[in-house]
């Protein structure tokens, strides 16, 4: 019988890509949300009864129980960029493990992210990072992935910036020098399920990183040239830029303090550690895919000169 997998997050958007990978595999997918409509999209990907939804809130210890009830594998793929980080990042991490270990689950798949860290200055990381370790001590052999930034057709990252750019004559860079590798949402997809189907990451953490590192501003130019508008980059500098993150916005560039404090480092893979490539998975570059939904970006959409 093919392994039941509890999908916590499966409606998000990383979540619906590796339900999908999990579908094509023939696993049965049981998928988690606070709200289950949330991934009612998902249904017609599956075989009649190899996908269900049900209702789960991971800060809440039982509703994480009866979700993974009977389960082989569960992923947990929940996380926010402002707002609840302890009570999701870390109870709600913690939970999971719990439940799963309590359950007697096969496997567990913790989706962390590159710079967690229990001592990190920015609550994101900080809370990465304890949830990490909490993860660790209810499950031991959980295999934990790091990406770097998420793109594709859904992100709010390069997506942004390409609306941004696609309408301002002028637009605010902040830290133009902060590097980051750029990960297609399809890879982590692939690692997580090989993870959650294999052996392959018991025990272990993974750092997820596409094959090129751009700086930020390299990143904004690199959208600009990909959509075909090229306003004027304005780096902020660092002073001018940190004091308006105090009051949460920045002009033109939704900025929290929480968000400035991570862009005060890299966010790239780390040396010596595990990556796609001992799950056997090479990463597609951002111009092999981008292009193909950047494309409505432009001034006439598929219609302009030299449309992807």
């Amino acid at each position: 019988m093919n392994e039941l997998v509890v999908l916590f997050g499966g409606g998000g958007f990383v979540g619906r890509y590796v339900a999908q990978e999990l579908l094509r595999s023939g696993a049965r997918v049981r998928i988690a949300e606070r709200d289950p409509l949330d991934s009612f999209f998902l249904k017609p990907l599956a075989a009649l009864g190899q996908a269900q939804s049900i209702r789960a809130d991971i800060t809440k210890l039982d509703s994480v129980e009866r979700a993974v009830a009977g389960a082989d594998v569960v992923i947990n793929l929940v996380g926010v960029l402002k707002g609840k980080f302890q009570d999701l990042h870390v109870t709600g991490a913690a939970n999971v493990a719990k439940a799963s270990a309590a359950a007697g689950v096969k496997r567990l798949v913790h989706i962390s992210a590159i710079g967690a860290d229990p001592a990190a200055a920015s609550n994101y990381a900080r809370t990465k990072g304890e949830g990490e370790a909490a993860v660790r001590a209810a499950f031991p052999g959980a295999a934990i992935l790091r990406p770097s930034i998420v793109f594709g057709p859904e992100d709010d990252f390069v997506n942004r910036f390409a609306g941004l750019i696609s309408r301002l004559p002028y637009l605010p860079v902040i830290r133009g020098k902060t590097l980051f590798q750029p990960v297609w949402v399809v890879d982590v997809a692939r690692a997580v399920a090989k993870v959650a189907l294999t052996p392959a990451g018991e025990g272990k953490t993974f750092e997820l990183g596409g094959p090129q590192t751009f700086s930020m501003l390299d990143l904004h130019k690199w959208i600009a040239d990909a959509i075909a508008h090229h306003p004027t980059f304005v780096e902020v500098p660092d002073v001018a830029a940190a004091a308006m993150a105090r009051f949460g916005f920045l002009p033109l560039a939704p900025l929290t303090w929480d968000q400035w404090l991570m862009l005060q480092y890299d966010n790239v893979v780390g040396k010596g550690v595990k990556t796609f490539a001992d799950l056997g998975i090479e990463p597609a570059p951002l111009a092999a895919v981008a292009p193909k939904w950047l494309v409505r970006y432009r001034t006439h959409g598929r219609f302009s000169l030299n449309a992807a």
